[in-house]
């Protein structure tokens, strides 16, 4: 029996770009939609946040003689690009997808509104939410917070390359400790690098779970949404 009713999903780009290093994997995206379409028959409701790593890290050399600003919209337009190329594999896999823009774009995508997202949630659609929330200086991580938030999620499940959260970065130290739970305060007071802290004080203040856990294992995002001990669950 599935644990969550509705989950917002936390991508990051580069998880799209495979083992390569820039722009989108074909069989990363086919595993990932096979995955997701799976998880969204089960009637679990499921919103994605995409980051946009994987096409921006490739001009972030130019961006830092950029302004801010400028630099950041160029971000925000990488995550619309991931979006539709989910959307597409989604659909493919006879799962209905709807794309949501925090910057209106029509021609490409239906703008952000909090109740049209609802309602394509309760219809049984993935809704994938991108562009940020059009704001520079926010990050994904506060995005998919303010979105998960917003739809009423049961949970902000963020998809990484590790198990979980760890109290050092377990690529650096062989004997890193993996939490299996962890308080949001521990999170923000030993600098665990999980989310930005301007997210995990959002979810601490709105009592939002955060559930980290790693992407890359086949089956994982089924296992976090049934409720199986996948990764580290961060609340109260």
């Amino acid at each position: 029996m599935a644990r969550y009713r509705r989950i917002l999903l936390k991508l990051s780009g580069e998880v799209l770009a495979g083992a390569n290093r820039f722009g989108i994997d074909p069989d990363r995206i086919e595993s990932l939609a096979s995955e997701l379409a799976a998880l969204a028959r089960t009637g679990i409701q499921v919103g994605l946040v995409v980051g946009g790593g994987n096409f921006f890290r490739g001009v972030s050399a130019a961006a830092q003689n950029m302004d801010r600003v400028s630099a950041d919209h160029m971000g925000m337009l990488a995550t619309v690009i991931n979006g539709i190329a989910l959307q597409d594999a989604l659909e493919k896999k006879g799962i209905a997808t709807r794309v949501m823009t925090a910057i209106h774009m029509n021609q490409i995508a239906e703008p952000y509104i909090r109740r049209r997202a609802i309602r394509h949630l309760e219809k049984g659609r993935i809704v994938i939410f991108v562009a940020g929330t059009s704001n520079p200086y926010f990050s994904t991580d506060t995005a998919a917070t303010l979105r998960a938030l917003e739809i009423g999620a049961d949970v902000v499940a963020k998809a990484t390359r590790v198990d979980g959260v760890y109290d050092r970065d377990p690529m650096q130290s062989a004997d890193a400790v993996l939490y299996r739970e962890v308080s949001y305060q521990e999170v923000l007071s030993k600098g665990l690098r999980v989310m930005d802290a301007s997210a995990v004080a959002m979810c601490r203040e709105n009592t939002l779970p955060i559930l980290v856990f790693n992407l890359t294992t086949p089956g994982n995002i089924m296992r976090m949404a049934m409720g199986e001990p996948v990764g580290t669950l961060i609340r109260s």
